[in-house]
């Protein structure tokens, strides 16, 4: 009976939450964000403890965060296998992980030798890409331009606004909302040309709503601006602030690589 019990709490686990199918209910998006926010919390501590400034890992992660959303695109297309480890959240988790142990030894080095911990953690986690990139060929030029394309013209809006508006004007506020607009991009052109769907609640309920997939751009920029906004004007700890925007940044271009990389290999 106990067993029975137990089996059935793994079943409802596996099949809400650690799935091999694609989607996103309220339930699992609910659960996820809280879990996310304990991570958060976590990763502040370990941030004010090495003494930090989670800002200065928006380049060096990026290795990292391709790493994770390459993998995502190569199961989609069938290249790697659909195993657990290879889709969320577990692909999420290994990921994180392993940026968190290099951070930590690149930390170590660093004040072993002075060598710069940033320029560790980018080393690595470009090595790190290295097979991912070798099975990602032949490549869709088309699709390739068409979202880096229409990423460009909505960016370049926000960076002439850059000189004349504050919030702007800092380079991580920039690149942060920048990495949400080139998610926006990869979803509208998926969506509206290629058949592909959005996955996650809200923006499938929007983009069921208007029948296209452009209202992500309004979504995202009120959003994001918005979340900016807050953190600079009521966040006075420079490292939760930085870190709030660390994962801000992570959450746009993460699913943005893996919606662009999914699309280019499978068109």
């Amino acid at each position: 009976m106990i067993l029975d019990f137990y089996q059935g709490i793994l079943e409802y686990i596996r099949q809400n939450f650690i799935y091999l199918h694609p989607g996103y209910t309220i339930l699992n998006t609910v659960v996820f964000g809280i879990i996310l926010g304990i991570c958060i919390l976590l990763i502040i501590k370990m941030f004010k403890y090495i003494k930090k400034d989670p800002a200065e890992l928006m380049i060096p992660l990026i290795p990292f965060i391709f790493f994770g959303s390459s993998v995502r695109a190569l199961v989609d297309n069938n290249i790697y296998p659909l195993t657990y480890i290879l889709v969320t959240p577990g692909i999420y988790v290994l990921t994180g992980l392993m940026a968190i142990i290099t951070l930590l030894f690149a930390v170590f080095i660093e004040r072993k030798t002075n060598f710069d911990y940033r320029y560790i953690i980018f080393t690595l986690g470009a090595v790190l890409c290295i097979p991912n990139i070798l099975f990602m060929s032949p490549i869709n030029l088309v699709a390739t331009l068409q979202v880096v394309g229409v990423w460009a013209i909505v960016s370049s809006i926000f960076v002439l606004l850059r000189n004349k508006w504050s919030l702007l004007s800092n380079r991580f506020n920039l690149s942060v909302l920048m990495a949400h607009l080139f998610d926006a991009s990869s979803t509208y052109i998926a969506v509206d040309y290629y058949g592909y769907y959005e996955q996650h609640v809200l923006p499938s309920a929007l983009t069921a709503l208007f029948g296209t997939a452009l209202v992500m751009f309004p979504l995202k920029i009120v959003v994001i601006l918005g979340a900016l906004y807050i953190i600079d004007t009521y966040i006075e700890d420079r490292t939760i602030a930085n870190m709030l925007k660390l994962a801000i940044f992570i959450l746009g271009l993460a699913p943005g690589l893996r919606n662009f990389l999914s699309l280019i290999m499978g068109t």
